[in-house]
């Protein structure tokens, strides 16, 4: 989840390491820090919080400290120790020589800590990676030999990593490794970058090379040697990447949240293109690589996922079981990879993450894939671990998503859902062609309706500065849009850190009630179906008990009038489709309400955009 930012060449790096570790704050901003070498002297600065405080450091000091040309730098995200000064990266050995930040969580550390206290080394941090510092030194003691010492040490240790290391001994080079954590390398003309993740090197370079789990690489200003596991030098394999730099701009919006989710309605477009011509004509999903005689083979689904991405599935078990009759599964990763993995060939297991590198989640689809099940991976990053272990592969397409809370990215998974559901409908002609037609023809019309949303939101706004005061919230719906109030809820904790929290309408009477009176704002999303009349009682109950209602509907109904303190009218939509009209205006309502407190709404605490750690 951290962020990792290495540099090697004529630049002075420490310009281009923040420069990277600003696009890459995303990843965690808990402390961070760099390390440069000149006149053969490592030099380290270190700070608590986010990376301003590093630059209000590195301003202060000396000039011929901070001008190198090589240099690795860190924004954390803490696992192993509190977030201070001490615990932040880049960490050293005892004399100060070698230098190394750390991505990843190291198991076995505490197995290797006594026996390099026995040979002296003290440790002075609470973090697993200053094992790895020591570690590396002693056995560069002994090999003399940067590249060696690092091949040798990470044989030793257990878990997740990406490092950069360097020597003050050898300016010359910096060593990185990769193991179950992401970690790419830039090749530039007499000068080369390492990142954890694109945004970093983007603005200097359009080719890199991915690390794979277990190689160790050589970076040099000229050259770049690539080492597997048996510590064999093997061909470089340079690949253009897919970003360009202005995605990195707010383009006049006050946040990238704000400027996410008003490009949700060309995501769609991006999507829908060459996938639906029409209402008249099957969905084409060429990446898709099951035979229609294999997908009708398929007797069960699951999908596997985390945080947002779980939601998105929990709407696409509706769409698949509405349109397929397919049993669906829908389950968090976590939770999957501590259990019997009950899947087999027939089994079609779809893993969505926005970065493709949730670790719980490869976890799980190597779980699956050891069971000859069928891996479909929904990922906003095709260059990604978990798009390389997939045999069907549909990139969302949703461009660089750099505010943590997720809102584009997650509108790009309901879209690859519902075209997914459609393909396999149409390919096992399980489903009446009318019901197919009318959401090919909902989804074709779904930008321009987002736009009616987003062109107007004044109303939203007031309603999120009347609530914002308020200390707790509940989301309600039912039937497919109750995964949009468990995403509503998780948007507005995340930026807001409202205390707000999702239910099944129904169940609203089997405990949660409880909680309700003047202080508990309660809001519904009912949208004319099934389940309408039903959501409706379920609000009653709730103003019965003197809680204050926002209801989100596409329905004016003369009912609402004395029920509702406020509403939010969507455009007509049918219910299927509804969840990706009804989340924008949850995701707005949680940015304003955030706003309104003042709250860093990019970069809420304690989170971050990757989780690349289990």
């Amino acid at each position: 989840m951290c962020g990792i930012v290495g540099y090697i060449g004529k630049k002075r790096a420490v310009d281009v390491i923040l420069k990277g570790l600003s696009y890459l704050e995303y990843r965690g901003y808990d402390s961070a820090g760099i390390a440069l070498i000149s006149d053969n002297t490592a030099h380290i600065y270190k700070a608590p919080g986010k990376l301003s405080n590093l630059k209000e450091i590195l301003s202060l000091e000396k000039e011929e400290n901070i001008n190198a040309n090589i240099g690795i730098g860190h924004t954390r995200w803490a696992t192993h120790g509190l977030p201070t000064e001490i615990n932040a990266h880049p960490h050293h050995c005892n004399c100060g020589s070698l230098t190394i930040v750390h991505n990843g969580i190291i198991e076995n550390y505490k197995d290797l800590k006594p026996d390099l206290e026995k040979k002296g080394c003290k440790f002075l941090s609470q973090t697993d990676t200053e094992v790895a510092a020591h570690l590396i030194a002693h056995e560069f003691a002994d090999t003399k030999d940067l590249l060696k010492a690092v091949q040798n040490a990470v044989k030793k240790l257990k878990g997740a990593y990406a490092f950069c290391v360097t020597h003050k001994s050898m300016p010359d080079r910096i060593i990185a490794a990769r193991k179950n954590a992401p970690l790419i390398i830039g090749v530039g003309e007499g000068e080369n970058f390492i990142a954890s993740d694109i945004p970093a090197i983007i603005e200097y370079t359009k080719k890199a090379i991915y690390l794979s789990d277990n190689q160790v690489a050589e970076i040099k200003t000229d050259s770049i040697k690539i080492y597997d596991e048996n510590d064999n030098l093997i061909a470089n394999k340079v690949e253009n990447l897919p970003f360009e730099p202005i995605a990195l701009s707010k383009m006049g919006y006050k946040h990238f949240m704000l400027k996410e989710i008003h490009e949700q309605p060309d995501v769609v477009r991006n999507i829908l293109i060459d996938k639906i011509k029409s209402e008249d004509l099957a969905v084409v999903l060429d990446d898709v690589k099951l035979s229609k005689e294999e997908l009708t083979k398929i007797n069960r689904i699951q999908i596997i996922a985390c945080g947002t991405s779980l939601h998105a599935g929990l709407v696409g078990k509706y769409i698949f079981e509405e349109l397929t009759g397919i049993p669906v599964d829908v389950e968090a990763s976590s939770e999957y990879i501590y259990r019997n993995t009950i899947a087999d060939k027939n089994t079609l297991v779809i893993g969505i993450s926005q970065s493709g590198e949730t670790a719980d989640t490869i976890t799980a689809i190597k779980q699956a894939k050891e069971k000859n099940s069928h891996i479909l991976i929904i990922t906003n990053r095709k260059d990604s671990a978990m798009a390389r272990l997939a045999d069907s592969l549909l990139p969302i397409n949703a461009g660089i998503e750099v505010s943590v809370a997720a809102t584009k990215s997650y509108m790009a998974q309901l879209l690859s859902l519902y075209l997914l559901a459609i393909y396999t409908a149409e390919n096992i002609g399980a489903k009446e062609n009318n019901l197919v037609k009318e959401i090919k023809k909902e989804l074709l019309t779904l930008p321009s309706k987002l736009e009616t949303i987003l062109n107007d939101t004044k109303n939203i706004e007031n309603i999120a500065k009347k609530y914002s005061s308020f200390k707790n919230f509940i989301f309600i719906a039912r039937g497919i849009n109750y995964p949009t109030a468990l995403e509503g809820a998780l948007k507005l904790k995340e930026i807001s850190y409202i205390n707000a929290t999702g239910y099944p309408a129904g169940e609203l009477k089997h405990g949660p009630i409880a909680m309700l009176d003047e202080t508990m704002p309660v809001l519904a999303v009912l949208n004319k179906g099934i389940v309408y009349d039903k959501v409706l009682s379920n609000c009653e109950e709730a103003k019965a008990r003197q809680a204050k209602l926002i209801g989100v509907t596409n329905f004016i109904d003369e009912k609402h009038k004395n029920l509702f303190d406020d509403t939010v009218i969507i455009p007509e939509i049918p219910d299927i489709v509804s969840p990706a009209l009804n989340i924008v205006v949850l995701q707005l309502l949680a940015y304003h309400i955030s706003e309104y407190l003042g709250k860093d709404v990019d970069q809420p605490r304690n989170l971050a955009k990757s989780v690349t750690v289990e």
